[in-house]
Parts: C-alpha cells; structure tokens; sequence
C-alpha cells in the first residue's frame, strides 16, 4: 500500500518541474490528482498519461474563483481533499529594488504569495470538517537566507510562504489539519532555466539542461532535481509525518550550510600535530 493510498491531492503548478514530479509521485503512491495550472497542453498530457487516478483543470492562483474551483473539482470529482500542494510559481520581477515597477511587484506577489494563503484558505474550509488534511506549499531557500541570489520580490514572497505557513499551522492543527512547507535549494527545472535567462524552448527540455550549471551550487555535487523535491513534499503529505506541523523543510543539498570548507593551513597544521601526538 503507499503513502497516499485513498487520498486525494490538488498541485498548483503540476505541468511541469516540481508539481509535475509531485504529480507522478502521489499517483505512485495510491493518490487521485487534480493538476491544476496554466499551461493547459503539458497538463491534459500528464493527466493523459497519469489515467484515471488523474484530472486536469486549468486555474490562475491569482484567481480566487479559480481555486476555489480546482479544490471543487476535487470533491466533485475524487469525493474529498486530504492533500492541498500549493506549488505554483515563477521568477517574478527581476531588478533593482529603484527599478522594480509596482504592478511587476504586484503580480509576482499575486502568484508567489497571495496563490499559497487563496490555497490554504480554500482548502482548509473543505479539510476543517472532516478534521483532517495536509496542506504543503513550495517555499525556497530563498526565503531563509539573502545569501541566495535570488530577486528581491522572490525573497520577500517565499519568506512570506514560510512564515505564513508557520501562522495558520498554530491555527489548523486543532482542527486535525498539518500546514508545512518546503525550501528547495537549486533545482533543475524549466522556471529556474528561464530564471538564467535560457529561450522557453530550452528551458522545457530535459533536467540535462541546467544540470551542470548547478552542480557546484551546494557541498553535494550534484543539481537538486524535481523529484529530490517531490519525495520531500510526499513525505510531509503523508502519515508518517503526522507529527509535523509548522515546518519549513530544506532540501537543498547543503547549500544554505555553505558552498565550500577546506581547512586553513594553520588548522591543517596542527592538526597533523596532534595526529602524531597521539601516535
């Protein structure tokens, strides 16, 4: 039996990248899916090829009607929501903080921020009656650490995410609802493409890609992948995180630790010292 056996999950975002990871991962693990997100052909194709336990529906997360609909369409379609992944994203405005125009701000934080609480509110008035329900969002590293080069408004909203998800857990958790987030590090996805500046169509094509841009991003040597980031949201979805509520997990290879140690050639120095005082 899997993790999600019997359970039934709504992804913002799912047609490509994390939410589409998530989406194959949940199905593997016994879940129903509705894919909600903008990108219409990429979504009815992995519904297609996810079958029956999947269903597609096209919704803005800028738009409270629309979901507000995608988690009816759950109900309507899978009888329930156990499981709401609010995953939907993108670069956002990009400038100096002089340059960055107002709507550009306003819509990044539409998407980013204002799309995770729309999420959260419409899923727990459905979860708060049935007492039970996982509700995990996409965060970032980015919303942890300046360190991260990442744009100014991108911060902000992931930083948000995170503590936003801290704020409603003390208020779910009574009611029998667990409100988590995830941090991904660098992932090798299409939006981080495009966020380097790549043309769309690359940017669509495989992990192979961006992959050997990233590999020195972090103490692993490797670029984080979709699916490294989709275990992680599992896993929080799941029973067998039921006593975890509040979390901001990282999966980031290391990288908010740091990027590099080597010891100084004074501490190497003693060191070897000490090694051969003990010898």
């Amino acid at each position: 039996m899997g993790e999600l056996e019997g359970k039934v999950a709504v992804i913002t975002g799912a047609a490509s990248g994390i939410g589409r990871a998530t989406a194959r991962r949940f199905v593997e693990a016994g879940a129903r899916v509705v894919i909600a997100d903008i990108e219409d052909e990429p979504a009815r194709q992995l519904a297609h090829d996810l079958g029956a336990p999947a269903s597609f529906l096209h919704t803005d997360v800028g738009d409270e009607a629309q979901l507000e609909a995608a988690v009816a369409h759950a109900v309507a379609t899978f009888g329930r929501l156990d499981v709401m992944h609010n995953n939907a994203g993108f670069s956002g405005v990009t400038g100096r903080i002089e340059e960055i125009p107002a709507d550009g701000y306003d819509h990044t934080m539409s998407v980013l921020l204002r799309g995770v609480y729309l999420g959260i509110k419409h899923a727990a008035r459905v979860m708060k009656p049935q007492r039970s329900g996982a509700i995990v969002s996409t965060a970032s590293i980015a919303g942890i650490s300046t360190g991260i080069s990442a744009p100014h408004v991108y911060n902000v909203a992931k930083a948000g995410v995170i503590h936003l998800t801290r704020s409603v857990a003390v208020e779910l958790g009574p009611a029998g609802i667990r409100v988590n987030c995830v941090c991904p590090g660098f992932i090798a996805t299409p939006i981080f493409a495009r966020s380097l500046g790549m043309p769309s169509q690359m940017a669509q094509q495989s992990v192979e890609t961006v992959e050997p841009l990233l590999r020195d991003m972090q103490p692993i040597k490797r670029a984080g992948r979709p699916e490294d980031i989709a275990e992680a949201v599992l896993w929080l979805a799941s029973d067998k995180a039921s006593f975890v509520t509040g979390h901001a997990l990282v999966v980031d290879g290391g990288a908010t630790a740091g990027t590099k140690w080597e010891p100084s050639s004074e501490r190497a120095r003693m060191l070897k010292e000490a090694m051969n005082y003990q010898g």
